[in-house]
């Protein structure tokens, strides 16, 4: 029997909405046994460690709230050589992964971020910022020494990355009026030691970027060939590699689709190497929708990662170290955000959902990506969610919800929302508008 639309019974309630976690990151240790995440409960953030197949455990408790607090913030923590480096009340701290007492290694000086550990494991690499003053600095990993600079003299830096021969420090910079999404540059430290064995930058150069180029999330090869990146020049995100010897870039991928995102904070990352340098696993966003790709550098094939099909929104991709599985934050319009990893030879392992996930498909509805065309005559982009239960719908169209996302560069991608969810299930629909300045759909629509 129809019901009216709008005054359908949903299970979803404002309750529901407001529960649950957020996940915010994961990371494999280098031994490929344990991975470590971060995760937000009431707003306090935690480090939680899984061996295996054991039970997840906590690292960390409510007494050091994990938090990357430069800029926006993300980049809280890294892992390396059997410990978890994170940044915690204005300070960053070393917790071993079989358990203890974290300990402070920097004073508690301004606010840290994106800490990343040298290969031989001995210094750490950090974003630090004070009094408004951005810049990589580097301290030992025993905690034993005061912090020293390495790069400074831009008003902003994020992604720090060592090469594996621990000789140079990969970044990116920028200066104000751009934005991290207008322009950046991609920025190399030759690194040397004084004559107590602490590195200094001997000197920086940058390899490529301007004030209307992206810059995203450099990372060297495991065997210290390429330093690879995600660039905007050719008007979408595409990955490229610099061969360190050639001093060559080749870009890789060239598809009409995103492999970047807006570097709103620090730590973000879509993509990573296997440790034998043979491959490269990617995302792909193509109009807000998810893809786990793969691309083997031997033969220059690409290729979609089975497995993962169900999932249309992933993020904070990274790959174990023996480069048999790879692992994002995953969800999709019926399914809430969840640490998964698909294994080529276990399949998929889910670690952690973020919220009960007691709704069946026929109560949720999928998500579609649209386009249609604005006043002027140009494509505009969105996400339309149509009411749930077909067999309640009567006659006429039903009444439509319009949500316009903020943030100048954001994107309403194809994950999941319990607030669209709460109304599709009382028989609302519901769009969600991609407006000209979303990011997903090229530089020159973000432009506009």
């Amino acid at each position: 029997m129809a019901t009216p639309y709008g005054t359908w019974k949903s299970p979803i309630t404002g309750e529901t909405i407001a529960s649950g976690i957020r996940l915010e990151d994961a990371q494999w240790n280098d031994a490929g046994d344990t991975l470590v995440w971060w995760e937000r409960r009431a707003g306090s953030g935690v480090l939680v460690a899984q061996t295996g197949f054991s039970a997840p455990r906590d690292l960390t408790d409510a007494t050091l709230s994990v938090s990357g607090r430069v800029g926006y913030g993300g980049g809280a923590f890294t892992v390396g050589g059997g410990e978890v480096y994170f940044a915690a009340g204005g300070r960053l701290h070393r917790q071993n992964l079989t358990g203890g007492i974290a300990q402070a290694i920097t004073p508690k000086f301004g606010d840290y971020a994106s800490p990343v550990v040298s290969p031989d494991g001995q210094w750490l690499a950090f974003v630090h910022s004070v009094d408004h003053v951005d810049g990589i600095a580097i301290v030992d990993t025993a905690g034993e020494q005061f912090p020293r600079k390495l790069a400074y003299g831009t008003d902003f830096v994020m992604q720090p990355t060592w090469h594996p021969a621990g000789t140079h420090i990969a970044y990116v910079a920028w200066n104000h009026p751009q934005m991290p999404w207008n322009g950046t540059e991609l920025r190399l430290i030759q690194l040397a030691m004084d004559g107590s064995g602490m590195p200094y930058a001997e000197h920086i150069v940058t390899l490529e970027g301007d004030p209307t180029t992206a810059i995203f999330q450099p990372q060297f090869s495991p065997d210290g060939r390429y330093l690879s990146y995600i660039t905007d020049v050719s008007g979408w995100g595409q990955l490229v590699v610099y061969d360190l010897e050639q001093k060559s870039h080749t870009q890789l991928t060239d598809t009409k689709a995103e492999h970047a995102t807006p570097a709103w904070i620090q730590g973000m990352r879509t993509y990573g190497w296997t440790q034998d340098s043979q491959s490269i696993y990617y995302l792909e966003n193509d109009r807000a929708f998810y893809s786990l790709m793969h691309y083997d550098v031997q033969t220059a094939v690409f290729s979609r990662v089975a497995g993962l099909d169900h999932y249309t929104n992933m993020s904070q991709l990274t790959v174990s170290p023996d480069g048999q599985a790879v692992t994002v934050i995953a969800s999709s319009a019926t399914i809430p955000a969840r640490i998964v990893t698909i294994h080529q030879e276990h399949g998929e392992m889910i670690h952690r959902r973020s919220q009960t996930e007691n709704l069946q498909d026929k109560h949720l509805s999928p998500s579609q990506a649209i386009v249609w065309q604005g006043e002027d005559g140009e494509d505009v982009h969105g996400l339309y969610y149509a009411p749930t239960r077909q067999a309640d719908m009567p006659d006429g169209a039903p009444p439509l919800l319009v949500s316009i996302h903020g943030g100048p560069t954001s994107q309403r991608t194809a994950g999941y929302y319990p607030e669209v969810q709460f109304f599709t299930t009382r028989g609302y629909a519901v769009l969600q508008v991609n407006h000209r300045g979303s990011t997903g759909y090229g530089k020159a629509y973000m432009d506009m």
